[in-house]
């Protein structure tokens, strides 16, 4: 029971990554709050949790609001408890050519990927910077780090949020606050099957495409939200007490470290 006392915030908490970061702290003993704009989805995912004896409190709210944010972790904190540790796992995919791109989906990708990521950082690391402790993981992705063709906003979004997460660390460090990244490469989720067009999709991802300038997986395998999920839990947990500003790339080494 690692973090047994904890009170935990995921957001993007009603499926995926996300939904299995929940289940796994809640697993652990972390009280949950889980925040998604799937009201009924993440409601779901708070009743599985409620049923195997976990604590938990499901929000519907828009994160790219920064109003809905603010009430959401006021009602946290009031039902459950101080926040100790705060997962960004919240995201959408919008593919496209970026000369055919629209306005519309460039902005929402940029107002939830990377602004999303700042408003609920800003609420719950105000509070954690107070109180002299917290840690803060985001799940951003290797796709910050080296070119997608079709995916020019999401990437963007990725590199921003990154590097932002970097400059969070540095400015908490000085009040006992960690914070961190995991960034997947193709892991088995909703999002990634939308991208498949047909049963082989797994097998080509793991082969990659070199038309499209996308390298395969070497160790032949997708991630399942569990592989992420372990990374997300090491450096929320005190075994990760030294280690912040760090980006732990989960890709089976589909980015060559790059």
């Amino acid at each position: 029971m690692e973090f047994g006392n904890q009170v935990v915030l995921v957001t993007g908490a009603a499926q995926g990554i996300g939904a299995t970061i929940a289940h796994r702290f809640a697993s652990e003993g972390a009280a949950v709050a889980l925040l998604d704009r799937q009201a009924v989805a993440v409601q779901t995912v708070a009743a599985e949790l409620g049923a195997q004896g976990a604590r938990t409190l499901a929000l519907a709210a828009d994160i790219a609001q920064s109003s809905a944010i603010d009430e959401a972790i006021d009602r946290i904190e009031r039902e459950l408890g101080a926040i100790d540790v705060l997962v960004n796992a919240a995201a959408i995919l919008r593919t496209g050519n970026i000369l055919a791109y629209s306005d519309e989906d460039w902005d929402a990708t940029l107002a939830v990927n990377a602004g999303g990521v700042f408003r609920v950082c800003r609420a719950v690391g105000r509070r954690m910077a107070e109180r002299r402790r917290g840690a803060i993981v985001t799940v951003s992705s290797n796709a910050a780090s080296v070119p997608r063709t079709g995916m020019g906003a999401y990437a963007a979004s990725k590199a921003a949020v990154t590097h932002f997460s970097h400059c969070l660390a540095l400015e908490l460090a000085e009040h006992g606050v960690r914070c961190n990244v995991v960034s997947p490469g193709s892991t088995d989720t909703p999002m990634q099957r939308a991208l498949w067009s047909g049963p082989d999709g797994a097998a080509r991802t793991i082969a990659g495409n070199p038309e499209g300038w996308k390298l395969g997986i070497p160790l032949a395998r997708i991630a399942t939200p569990d592989d992420i999920a372990d990374a997300a839990l090491f450096l929320a947990s005190a075994r990760a007490r030294h280690i912040t500003m760090h980006d732990l790339r989960v890709d089976g080494g589909a980015t060559l470290g790059a």
